[in-house]
């Protein structure tokens, strides 16, 4: 396990599934990431688990929803759109308490969009993308290792909270090859006395999202939800710090857009201009505090995204007006140059 192997990141991300022990996939093809059903349907039946390619991603999230009722890891993963249609499963997963992992290696939209990166899915990921008041942990890699390593952390976050984890990575990281090193098999277990398996010898198990009678549970179980996710807030600040102690100004980025900004800083310090990264890698629950620590004396702040913006609503929440927060986005499969992102600092200088 400590070798380090060539790996692609969709392929990373299946086998550190299987090192954490799913043993069911269930998803529908759609590029760019189907390196991870292509790959599911060799090591499944190598591992005793079960692959199936379902007729649709309705169907698909909903094997999720009866494999994980039985307390099997299970995992899905998707595309964008292929997202989109899988996100009442989602919900009723939420609503149902069901743990489960649900990968988005994202591609350019709106619709059908085109299969080129991009990162217009931090909304859906991370604002509960169905209906009804639910939160997705979402984990945002920046490279393979971290996808890798993210995989078995998914896992380990749906089974101890009872909740659907999100991994969000853009084509590039889903697509790219990296050394990396696999992650080990995780050393706890956990406890499933709730899993529909049987009801022969104890009480019955009830699983369900559907409350008839406002005043027989429904409330009870949205404050359940909401104190469950506030335990998770709690639990998790996962972030990385670039050149920031002695920066002057502050670039926010995730994901690919990140490890630009990375190479765009070092221009930058060639220059003589002092800039550092701060990079959330989780959108949720988002790393406020640390942000707003990190922004502490900085001239302003510059969030770049392949989006026309959406975490910079959570750079905005987090710096909470200590100093300006400017924005710079391609979106639409466009990657922003280095060159640009340079220019749209200065700009602002």
């Amino acid at each position: 396990m400590n070798e380090r192997v060539l790996m692609k990141g969709n392929e990373a991300m299946a086998e550190s599934a299987v090192i954490a022990g799913c043993r069911y996939y269930f998803g529908y093809p759609i590029t760019p990431q189907n390196d991870v059903p292509e790959y599911m349907s060799r090591r499944m039946p190598e591992v005793g688990g079960v692959f199936l390619q379902a007729e649709s991603e309705v169907a698909a999230i909903n094997m999720v929803l009866g494999a994980s009722a039985s307390g099997k890891r299970v995992m899905t993963s998707s595309s964008s759109p292929g997202i989109s249609l899988k996100q009442e499963g989602i919900s009723y997963l939420a609503g149902c308490n069901l743990p489960a992992v649900v990968a988005n290696i994202t591609r350019a939209g709106p619709g059908l969009g085109d299969v080129t990166v991009a990162q217009s899915d931090y909304f859906q990921a991370t604002r509960g993308g169905g209906h009804g008041d639910y939160r997705t942990p979402t984990l945002m890699p920046g490279n393979v290792q971290e996808l890798a390593d993210m995989t078995v952390m998914a896992f380990d976050i749906a089974d101890k909270y009872r909740t659907p984890v999100m991994i969000l990575a853009d084509a590039t990281i889903g697509q790219m090859m990296e050394p990396i090193i696999l992650p080990q098999p995780p050393t706890k277990t956990y406890d499933k006395p709730w899993a529909l398996t049987g009801a022969k010898g104890r009480k019955k198990n009830v699983i369900r999202s559907l409350w008839l009678f406002p005043d027989l549970g429904l409330p009870m179980n949205n404050e359940q939800l909401q104190r469950k996710y506030a335990e998770i807030e709690k639990e998790y600040r996962m972030y990385e710090e670039y050149m920031t102690d002695d920066a002057d100004y502050l670039f926010v980025a995730y994901g690919t857009t990140a490890r630009m900004v990375k190479e765009v800083i070092q221009t930058l310090r060639g220059e003589g201009i002092k800039a550092g990264l701060f990079r959330p890698k989780m959108g949720w629950p988002y790393p406020y505090t640390e942000l707003r620590a990190c922004a502490k004396n900085k001239k302003f702040a510059l969030t770049v995204e392949m989006s026309y913006g959406q975490m910079v609503d959570d750079v905005r929440i987090g710096i909470n007006g200590d100093i300006p927060v400017y924005f710079h986005g391609r979106a639409g499969g466009v990657i922003p140059t280095t060159k640009e992102i340079i220019a749209a600092m200065k700009g602002h200088m």
